[in-house]
């Protein structure tokens, strides 16, 4: 009966650490993690490197990481993050948040939200849309190279949509003639047009290394075809207390 009360309370203190709140973590210059990033694109194949991120400088409000690809002689890229990984950038003239894997305190079932539009974001897009809903759906035994972890699987579900910028469309014929061959090109402009995709992210995040161990992003062409999958895996880390 003690044992089975023992149990108990255990399976108790666990659940209650699970459903507790996480905090933002306590980043620190040195802190590192090593990950296998692999890259597939379509029906060409895939791609796989090895990258370590490294924290080189913590403020009040963001924190400064370093990305070195594994057997490069090129430096390190540096970057700037928010201090719960999110990333920013110029939309319109103003830092925006553009994608947000972690919203602090964490906890099993908090939902979230990310969305933005951007103008002219090159030259084939008048504007861009994209708007993602995340969730915490719960506590993961995972896998990965640098071992096994409980991790929080947090999902983002979304659709982007873009307005093509009006262009000259081109097209060339050849034709057999007497002597040779004859082309015949046309052109006619192109009226701009809205088109739309969907995309799904997905982040273990496991609160003792400040970091996920696993995430998988893809990304869905108009037809729902999957034209992209970017998985990346922990291989090591060195993280301070």
């Amino acid at each position: 009966m003690s044992r089975w009360l023992f149990a108990v309370g255990v399976g108790l203190l666990c659940g209650a650490a699970h459903a507790a709140s996480i905090d933002t973590p306590a980043l620190k210059t040195g802190d590192t993690w090593a990950y296998t990033q692999t890259i597939e694109t379509g029906t060409q194949g895939w791609v796989r490197k090895d990258e370590q991120i490294s924290v080189e400088r913590v403020t009040s409000d963001s924190v400064m990481i370093a990305l070195k690809l594994s057997g490069s002689d090129q430096p390190p890229v540096e970057e700037l993050r928010g201090l719960d990984w999110s990333r920013s950038t110029d939309i319109n003239g103003k830092q925006q948040v553009v994608s947000q894997p972690m919203a602090f305190p964490l906890s099993e079932g908090k939902k979230w939200d990310m969305s933005y539009t951007q103008e002219h974001p090159d030259a084939l897009h008048t504007s861009q849309t994209v708007h993602c809903k995340y969730v915490a759906t719960g506590w993961e035994d995972i896998q990965v190279p640098a071992g096994k972890y409980k991790a929080l699987k947090i999902e983002g579900d979304g659709e982007w949509s873009a307005v093509l910028a009006p262009h000259a469309g081109v097209s060339a014929q050849g034709l057999a003639v007497p002597g040779g061959t004859a082309t015949f090109t046309q052109s006619q402009r192109v009226a701009p047009r809205t088109i739309s995709g969907r995309f799904y992210w997905a982040y273990w995040y496991v609160p003792a290394l400040k970091r996920y161990v696993k995430s998988v992003e893809e990304t869905y062409s108009t037809t729902g075809v999957r034209s992209k999958r970017i998985t990346e895996e922990l291989t090591s880390s060195q993280i301070s207390g």
